[in-house]
Parts: structure tokens; sequence; C-alpha cells
């Protein structure tokens, strides 16, 4: 009896498991949908300001941060609330940003000021503004944390900024509107996508600098080559594949990174811009912008398994942290 009791009393304190969610940030609809990504059932959708679109957590999982475009700043969230904590400066109409990955600072490209502005989370101030190339939009951070990288849409050039002290150390043209910036996990290759002009950049990172090394490009049968727009990409954490949207093609690129060739393309929903691995990187989220929906990817299988929709015009994508 007194197990019985132990049992069904450890049984009624055990604390419940944290839910795995997914944030994905709906630009025209000005909201966040929130998905579970065990059932991928809409658990929410609030309100986000005006224009969201880059979007990314906190190490703890904690905070979302999202950017408010036409607000001119960056909203925080609670992630279990949902209620919005505060606002951090992001200088004016913020696109993209990546985070340090201690949570501290906040790397944030401006587009109309051709700024990269460098915030502190913690004071909620300005760090620094760095001046790049025009139309900045992608951004990414080495593993080491060495470099962040920027993307200049007009400039058409891949800007390294040493984060030791937020000065540009290398400039790498790539084809015509670089849209996203993804290093592997190992550090040793950067992906530089290319909308317009339909390539993949390759950037070796083992060198004194970096190197472009190729470009990766993509054909599918009847579709227009002019449809095969280079957005969002990830990379898997064992340096094995990289996924590429594809824009208007509706479909994402899996390629083999051992090899620099694709290998397949997956069928997603209409206009697939970002991509967000859910933890453990079992699955692939796609923001389908012109269906608003997102298309759930089987990562080990590179299938599509199942379409949710969202809010008004899916951007970015984001998953709580393991």
């Amino acid at each position: 009896m007194r197990g019985l009791a132990l049992a069904a009393l450890l049984a009624t304190t055990a604390l419940p498991a944290m839910a795995e969610k997914v944030f994905v940030s709906n630009e025209r609809g000005n909201t966040v949908t929130v998905l579970d990504a065990g059932s991928w059932e809409v658990l929410e959708e609030f309100s986000a300001g005006n224009r969201p679109r880059g979007i990314t957590i906190s190490p703890d999982g904690k905070l979302l941060y999202v950017c408010a475009s036409d607000d001119d700043l960056v909203r925080v969230f609670d992630t279990e609330t949902y209620e919005e904590l505060y606002s951090l400066p992001s200088g004016p109409d913020p696109e993209l940003f990546v985070l340090h990955p201690s949570g501290n600072p906040l790397y944030i490209a401006n587009e109309d000021d051709n700024l990269v502005t460098v915030v502190d989370t913690e004071s909620h101030t300005v760090l620094a503004e760095v001046p790049v190339g025009v139309e900045p939009e992608g951004m990414g951070i080495s593993a080491d944390s060495k470099w962040v990288v920027n993307t200049s849409e007009t400039t058409n050039m891949a800007h390294f900024i040493d984060t030791s002290d937020y000065s540009i150390k290398h400039n790498i043209l790539v084809d015509q509107r670089p849209r996203y910036a993804e290093f592997t996990a190992d550090g040793k290759w950067l992906f530089v996508t290319s909308e317009i002009g339909g390539t993949v950049s390759v950037i070796d990172m083992t060198g004194e600098a970096p190197n472009l090394t190729q470009k990766i490009g993509f054909e599918v049968a009847g579709v227009q080559p002019e449809w095969l727009q280079p957005v969002g990409a990830k990379a898997t954490s064992d340096g094995n594949w990289l996924f590429v949207a594809l824009g208007p093609a509706n479909r994402v690129a899996v390629v083999n990174i051992d090899t620099m060739e694709v290998e397949k393309y997956i069928l997603v929903g209409q206009r697939v811009w970002q991509l967000a691995f859910t933890p453990g990187e079992e699955f692939l989220v796609t923001t389908n912008g012109n269906s608003n929906d997102v298309t759930i990817i089987d990562v080990e299988a590179q299938e599509a398994i199942k379409s949710v929709q969202v809010g008004q015009q899916p951007w970015g994508a984001v998953a709580t942290p393991e």
C-alpha cells in the first residue's frame, strides 16, 4: 500500500514536459502563429506588431524576438504566455537578424539605412551601427561567433563583420540579390543564397580569408528557370545536407554538402520563403507566403508529410530549443 501511495504521489507531482513549439511570423497578417511541434495543431495566434518578418528565440527558450519591420522595432514576447514584454531599438525597417549563441547581442539588418545594428539584449541599448551595402537583409553567425555575415541585396555582396570590433574585414561578391547566409555547424562552409541570380554561393571558411569556391544552380523539369529563386537555407548540424527554399518554384532543394550537388527537390506550398528545424532536426518547417501555410518535411526521409494553415503571408519560422 505504501508503495502504491508513493507512486500516486509522484504521478501527481511530476513536472509536465515542456511542449516543443514552432512560431511563424505572418508578414501581412501582423501576427505570430504558434504550432505544437508534436501534433502540428495551431495553439495560438497573437498580434506581433506591423509587418513581422525575422523571428528567433533566446537560447533558454523563454524569449521570442520578432522584427516588426514597419514599427522600426524588435518586439520581445514570452514564449509561454505570448505577452509582449518589451521592445528593442533596431534602426529603420529591421528585416532579418541573428542572435549571438550566448543570447547577447542581437545583430539586425536595417534594409532602409544600409546598416547592421548591434543591440545589447540585456541593457536594451545600441552597441554599434555598422555601415554595409545597399539593402542589407541576410544575417548569419559562425559557430565560433567570430564572424557575423550580412548580405546586401543591391550591392550583391556578403560582408564579413568581426564581432570583436564590429568592423568589416572581408567582402565577397555573389550573385544578384543575396537573401540569406547559413554557416555549417563546424564552421567550414558558408552558403549565401541569391534570389534573382538563382544560385547558392559556396564559401570556404577554413583559410586565412573566406574564399568563394563554387556556385550551386538549380533545375526542375517543368519549372521556368526564373522561378527558381533561392531564399532561406538551413544546413543539418551533422554537415551532411543543405535545404534551400526556392520561392515561387514551390520546391525545397536538398543539397549533398559533401558533393555540393542537388540530390532532390521536395514539393511544398506556394512561394516557399524561410525554413526552420524542429529540436533534434527531425522535421523542417517551410513558410509558404502565397498559400498561407507551412509544410512539414520529414528530414530523414526528405519528404513533405503535412501542410498546416497559419496566418496571412507567413514569412519566418523558429522552433523552441531542446
